[in-house]
């Protein structure tokens, strides 16, 4: 019978590592790492191989001896430590919707367990902020060729309800209403709400403020393609230089 559960289980010990922390360190799942330590699986040899490496302990040791403490401490001096020391940068992760589970956000975004279980993107952005990602899913946020497009991604800031008549108008949010979400530009008028696209074929939406369930601030967009980012200023800064020459030569 091999060691390597409770051995894992001991180096988690001596580590103070979680199981989540610990599997994801070697690209595992929780509940795939928890039946190594519980003798229910066998790790694949690679796994076997990428955590003896990691830990400097012998495979030989790992697999076919009960491992204490001290021998862990003897394998890697600074075993306890060395993790520790690394500066580790945290990421926010936050929680993406997507044209599949839409439906589903407008019947439990209030619910703690769905908003936890929705797919995630992690950024360097405040991690002490709250952020929804959004999957854009039409046109109406797009203009000659310009704008916002389906699968571009746009990263909203949550307002709070006493904050939302202090949003300047033209502002790019997302709204959360009972039935629909809408990507597009407000604009307040006492306690109305108009959502205008910046597609000019596209009638405006009003509603009463008192109907928003959740209000996002746009404050980043990842788009599926490359921007036309300078939008032909270079072009036209060697036109103006080359009319400027021409002058400068007549005079």
């Amino acid at each position: 019978m091999s060691f390597f559960g409770k051995n894992i289980r001991k180096i988690r010990t001596v580590k103070t590592l979680s199981q989540q922390s610990f599997a994801e360190l070697f690209d595992l799942k929780r509940g795939t790492l928890g039946a190594y330590e519980e003798g229910r699986s066998e790790p694949k040899i690679d796994t076997i191989i990428k955590i003896a490496n990691y830990f400097s302990i012998p495979i030989d040791d790992l697999l076919t001896k009960e491992l204490t403490v001290n021998s862990l401490l003897k394998f890697k001096a600074d075993l306890t430590t060395d993790h520790e020391q690394i500066t580790k940068e945290t990421f926010a992760t936050i929680p993406c919707i997507t044209p599949k589970n839409t439906n589903d956000y407008l019947l439990y975004n209030d619910r703690e367990a769905f908003v936890a279980d929705m797919p995630v993107l992690q950024l360097p952005v405040n991690p002490e902020k709250d952020f929804r990602a959004f999957t854009v899913d039409n046109l109406e946020m797009s203009s000659n060729d310009k704008g916002l497009f389906p699968k571009d991604i746009v990263i909203g800031e949550h307002i709070p309800k006493n904050v939302y008549k202090k949003l300047n108008n033209g502002h790019l949010i997302l709204a959360v209403f009972n039935d629909r979400l809408v990507l597009r530009r407000c604009y307040l008028s006492g306690n109305t709400i108009t959502l205008r696209a910046d597609h000019k074929n596209i009638d405006d939406l009003e509603f009463p403020i008192k109907e928003i369930k959740e209000l996002w601030r746009i404050r980043y967009v990842f788009y599926h393609r490359v921007p036309e980012l300078a939008d032909g200023l270079e072009e036209k800064m060697a036109l103006l230089e080359a009319q400027f020459m021409k002058i400068k030569a007549g005079l």
